[in-house]
């Protein structure tokens, strides 16, 4: 097996490079480890491992404050008289949709 010698070298934000990779050294992965893993999906799939697309639910990215607030008041009153669903329900439900 052929030493790894190449380097990859990427411009991220530092707030972005930071928790990612607190969350892989919570796994124990290192960051070279999971960039080969990444590659080698490429090559075996010969494509990108997952999509690029623009969500269809809104994301806490794409909503103002205000917005984000009003959508958890909602929740809660919701929650407060008991609407929804309980939690395997939920799970189930999403499971079933992917």
């Amino acid at each position: 097996m052929a030493g790894k010698t190449a380097n990859v070298t990427a411009r991220v934000q530092p707030e972005i490079k930071q928790k990612a990779e607190a969350i892989l050294d919570q796994l124990g992965i290192p960051v070279s480890v999971l960039i080969d893993s990444l590659y080698r999906q490429i090559i075996m799939t010969n494509s990108i491992p997952y999509s690029f697309r623009i969500p269809t639910l809104p994301t806490r990215d794409g909503l103002s404050e205000e917005q984000f607030d009003q959508m958890m008041e909602k929740g809660l009153k919701q929650a407060k008289v008991g609407q929804g669903m309980d939690l395997d329900a939920a799970f189930a439900r999403i499971s079933k949709s992917i």
